[in-house]
């Protein structure tokens, strides 16, 4: 969809802001532009709606050439998200969310149709927030307004420059939740600039390392993080790219540990016997179906004995995750829980669990995945521990 070719920016007094880039954006793809400040990277982005003229090689949209097109009409069907949104302060939150659609033509009444649409879709109830002023909304209510003008014309390419950059912690990550649920619902191709690093990885399906005008890495976060491509890349992901990488590391069904298990209706002296004969203290409890219903200790089995079923002495099990999951996430759980394991499910079936040793071979076998260009199941190693 983006395709630079051999891109350079040089500015009148020598200065070089980008040098030879060359790659590609794929449609649909969110990629993150990564690097300090001063990198090239906000120019990269602003040669993409002409901003900013490179002097050397081609931007190709959608394989036409940019530097053929109008600089007004190729902006209006491109969107665009800054950091400080850049709200018009005397008009209503619905007609800057109709900005773009109006002054390419759109009738009032249909313009502003839109506008609701959008508002609705970034979670603000245009009957609420509509016939506000950008004054009266938050800062992280404010952003989803840019955004959600950004997408007026439904553009197919989306430009984000520090979007969630001006808001605190809490609201940035409750801001770039909402954003990835909204992009697997639009699939725009985005380019996405910041300086943070675990942005970038969180954010992009691939994302290019900048150093100095050039691009260092491009490739998925989880292969940046496992496999960093040189030394400044090492240095700038930081020496906890393997903590990093736990959130970008899915767990797969062959992570997983099948425990000893023990049915709901079982008789609780039953169970304890023959999971006491197997060694095993304790018991992911199912029902009939399969689905988790949480667990037991064989003491607890014993205690109970007859004529009780397993499920009368099990416990509720708080720390689980779906399959697919980030790693981050299953380790999370354990925390909160004091858990030394948690049961991973696909939907309310229950597949096994991961502790932290089938964690810690689930994060190597994904780094080296990636090194050896081998999917993760054909890596095989020694294991750290058996669970």
């Amino acid at each position: 969809m983006i395709r630079f070719e051999q891109v350079g920016k040089v500015y009148p007094d020598g200065t070089t802001a980008v040098d030879d880039l060359s790659f590609e954006v794929r449609e649909g793809e969110l990629v993150t532009l990564v690097g300090p400040s001063g990198c090239g990277k906000t120019t990269t982005m602003m040669m993409v709606n002409r901003l900013i003229e490179p002097t050397s090689g081609r931007i190709l949209v959608d394989g036409e050439d940019i530097a053929g097109v109008d600089p007004v009409k190729l902006r209006r069907r491109t969107g665009y998200v800054i950091q400080q949104v850049g709200l018009f302060p005397h008009r209503t939150v619905l007609d800057n969310t109709a900005t773009v659609p109006a002054l390419t033509g759109w009738k009032r009444a249909r313009a502003r149709e839109r506008a609701a649409e959008l508002l609705d879709l970034v979670g603000l109830d245009p009957g609420i927030y509509g016939p506000r002023y950008p004054a009266q909304l938050s800062g992280g209510q404010r952003q989803r307004v840019g955004v959600a003008r950004a997408l007026a014309a439904d553009p197919p390419v989306l430009l984000m420059d520090e979007p969630f950059g001006a808001v605190d912690p809490v609201v940035r990550e409750r801001l770039q939740d909402e954003f990835l649920g909204l992009q697997a619902t639009v699939g725009k191709t985005v380019l996405l600039v910041t300086h943070d690093i675990e942005e970038a990885v969180r954010m992009g399906d691939r994302m290019a390392v900048y150093g100095e005008g050039r691009i260092e890495q491009f490739d998925t976060p989880a292969a940046v993080l496992g496999t960093p491509a040189t030394p400044y890349v090492a240095r700038f992901v930081g020496a906890d790219r393997g903590l990093k990488r736990l959130s970008v590391t899915a767990i797969e069904p062959e992570d997983l540990w099948a425990p000893p298990v023990a049915r709901l209706d079982e008789p609780a002296g039953s169970a304890a016997a023959r999971l006491g004969a197997a060694g095993a203290r304790w018991a992911v409890v199912l029902n009939g179906a399969g689905e988790l219903h949480g667990w037991v200790s064989v003491e607890a089995l014993r205690e109970a004995g007859e004529p009780a079923t397993v499920g009368e002495p099990a416990r509720r099990m708080d720390a689980w995750v779906p399959v697919g999951a980030p790693l981050k996430q299953a380790f999370s759980e354990m925390l909160q829980y004091d858990a030394g394991w948690v049961a991973v499910l696909d939907g309310a079936r229950f597949l096994g669990v991961l502790t932290p040793a089938k964690l810690h071979e689930a994060l190597r076998r994904s780094v080296d995945a990636d090194a050896q260009g081998v999917p993760r199941e054909e890596v095989a190693f020694d294991s750290v521990a058996d669970a």
